[in-house]
């Protein structure tokens, strides 16, 4: 009703201010058809014809206001303007109930019917003989499945998609898999152009509450991971304890909030200290259980200088865990600097060594490995190995996240000279100067691109 009598409006101002114009026109023209017209008569038309502009587009404005009142604005329609108005505040599914309680049920006498159909589960429905009957919800069931396509409809009183208006029980809205369907028995009296304008801001509704019900779990979720991130860094060494002829730096960046790596820094006595450091199999939360309970467990464990004991207990509390496929390699190793020996178990680590200072300059170590994966496999025998060290020997300990650094060329940083250069020349700087050394090395190698990988590392200096 409100689009035919817009256009019935929008025609008759239109024609009657053409039909103005060419009288105004007319009175203008000279009376003998050999005259010139003058500029001044151009002139005076063309104010005419603003002011005649003007004053159909003032007209053409009151008459469609008085339209849309009489149409979209009294009668029943007004019901479902005032629910559009207040569609556009619900920022939540209890805000939307809220309104379809207050303004379709109470204002309208409508039974509501709003279903998920993804999931065939009723979100909202009314209190009426409608909406609670079995039958009816079964046959809308059949009739309107999850493969309906988005848009508006209207159904008769046997519950089918009808285009007669005059024999309309009610109409339903699909976007997203979200069914709304409102029962009402007087449809037929809603002007029709209103559905469009309802239909869109049912359909912003959906986004915006998909939105934010979306922020809100990546919210609660980046909370809980935050949180969880807190507590696993809690496990690792707050403050790098001051031992006599052993100065150590670290770094540590996980990949994502949590990680499977780790390390441990324990003294036992005045020269002998406990170094750790592995890596956790896969990530995110499984790898952050993993490393949370090897930490825990030689943290608890009395004799830490039995390392054989050590890493058979690490391996029976991974397998009790019973997590499939998880496994940790790891560096453990006991540095002594009254006895200037270290005595190690490198359960398939690949990076940890020993620079040593020769007259050449510095002598790389390897401290290869002499254990199996811990956690998966049959740890068997275990031997601990022992190397001497020198006043100026540097350990490192790095995860695989250091070497295997690629550049554009998937070319690993571990394998390249200019790696080997920065050990070499890192080795007679501080641990911590030696470690930034590394850091930048590995940025600038990877290009300033995102990092694959958690970056783990511990330096050592034996003898100052």
């Amino acid at each position: 009703m409100y689009k035919a009598r817009k256009n019935v409006v929008l025609t008759l101002v239109n024609l009657f201010a053409v039909i103005f114009y060419i009288v105004i026109g007319i009175f203008l023209l000279p009376v003998r058809t050999d005259s010139k017209i003058s500029f001044y008569t151009l002139i005076v038309a063309f104010i005419v014809f603003l002011v005649i502009v003007f004053w159909a587009n003032k007209i053409r404005g009151l008459l469609l206001a008085k339209v849309k009142k009489d149409t979209l604005e009294s009668g029943e329609t007004v019901i479902l303007n005032n629910f559009i108005s207040k569609l556009r505040f619900c920022y939540t599914l209890e805000d939307f109930y809220l309104v379809l309680a207050d303004v379709l049920e109470k204002q309208g006498d409508c039974s509501i019917l709003f279903v998920d159909r993804s999931k065939n589960y009723i979100l909202y429905n009314s209190p009426s003989n409608i909406t609670t009957n079995d039958q009816i919800r079964n046959k809308i069931d059949q009739n309107f499945t999850e493969s309906w396509p988005e848009g508006f409809y209207y159904f008769d009183r046997h519950l089918g998609v009808t285009t007669n208006y005059k024999k309309t029980r009610g109409f339903f809205m699909v976007v997203d898999n979200q069914h709304l369907y409102v029962f009402c028995r007087y449809t037929r009296l809603f002007d029709t152009d209103v559905y469009k304008r309802l239909f869109e801001e049912y359909k912003r509704f959906i986004s915006r509450t998909r939105t934010i019900t979306t922020l809100s779990e990546i919210s609660a979720t980046t909370k809980e991971w935050e949180q969880l991130a807190i507590t696993q860094q809690s496990f690792l060494p707050q403050k790098i304890p001051d031992i006599p002829k052993l100065k150590i730096a670290t770094y540590y960046r996980p990949l994502v909030n949590v990680s499977g790596d780790y390390f441990s820094i324990l003294p036992i006595d005045a020269s002998k200290t406990l170094l750790m450091l592995g890596d956790v199999s896969g990530k995110g939360l499984p790898a952050a259980l993993i490393m949370g309970l090897v930490m825990n467990t030689v943290k608890i464990i009395e004799d830490k200088e039995d390392l054989v004991g050590v890493l058979h207990a690490i391996d029976k509390a991974i397998k009790g865990m019973h997590l499939q496929d998880k496994y940790t390699v790891l560096f453990l190793s006991i540095v002594d600097t009254e006895k200037m020996r270290i005595r190690y178990i490198n359960a398939s680590m690949s990076d940890p060594l020993i620079l040593s200072p020769s007259p050449d300059g510095y002598r790389i170590k390897p401290l290869t490995s002499n254990a199996s994966l811990i956690g998966i496999l049959d740890v068997g025998d275990v031997s601990v190995a022992e190397k001497r060290l020198f006043r100026g020997d540097t350990i490192l300990m790095a995860t695989d996240g250091v070497s295997e650094v690629m550049d554009d060329d998937g070319v690993e940083l571990g394998d390249t000279d200019i790696y080997k250069k920065t050990l070499m020349a890192g080795a007679a700087k501080s641990p911590q100067e030696m470690v930034n050394d590394i850091v930048d090395l590995i940025w600038k190698y990877n290009g300033d691109k995102k990092l694959h990988d958690d970056v783990t590392m511990m330096i050592a200096k034996v003898g100052y």
